[in-house]
């Protein structure tokens, strides 16, 4: 049978019973890949024109201004920076606290079900190679069939266990490859909203204790 015009579900059903584990596993993953795509497009915003906007507000003593501008936003930074802002008339360290604390909550948001695609990019691998186990495991039974009847064993007696073997294999490192390039392009995004959360946090804060 040639690999290049087998069908999907073809080898789906070559690759055994360990092609539904991983199967699920790529769904999964797909659906968390496209979620945070669209998540962390959604939070984007301009850092330096919000910033910029809200400090000008405070400037002018425009407090409610300031604050309908983080609302109007809503997204985690701008969430973090008003924790901030309602703080304006109170020291340094209090100022400070009441963002860490809003920062807190937005944290898991931002980092929510990435431990997941990293759990898959790990385990995929993993199940592929217990495919191969499986298939090797069903060579041997066939071997000790074929033996225990007198019969001499051929290449396509082992062919179906030498397919699972290799197809779950290959079907565990096509989803986790993927997956682990996705998470790491994912976590960086992520980071780097964490970063300008809090370079953007310092200077409101810097800019109130003055």
């Amino acid at each position: 049978m040639d690999l290049y015009r087998m069908s999907l579900w073809q080898l789906f059903l070559a690759g055994g019973v360990l092609m539904l584990p991983i199967f699920l596993c790529s769904v999964f993953a797909l659906a968390i890949v496209y979620e945070k795509l669209w998540y962390l497009r959604r939070i984007k915003i301009d850092l330096q024109d919000v910033l910029s906007s809200i400090l000008e507000r405070i400037k002018r003593n425009d407090i409610k201004e300031a604050l309908s501008i983080c609302d109007k936003a809503a997204v985690p930074l701008t969430r973090v920076l008003k924790a901030g802002i309602l703080k304006y008339d109170r020291s340094r360290t209090q100022i400070k606290e009441a963002m860490e604390d809003a920062s807190l909550y937005e944290l898991p948001q931002l980092e929510k079900n990435l431990s997941l695609l990293a759990t898959i990019a790990h385990i995929c691998p993993l199940l592929g190679f217990l495919g191969t186990v499986t298939g090797l495991i069903r060579c041997f039974q066939v071997v000790q069939a074929r033996q225990a009847a007198m019969l001499a064993v051929t290449a396509a007696d082992l062919a179906s266990g030498m397919w699972e073997a290799l197809i779950a294999t290959a079907a565990g490192l096509l989803v986790a490859i993927p997956a682990f390039i996705a998470y790491n392009y994912l976590i960086t995004r992520v980071n780097n909203y964490i970063s300008q959360m809090e370079k953007a946090s310092t200077e409101l804060v810097n800019f109130l204790a003055e």
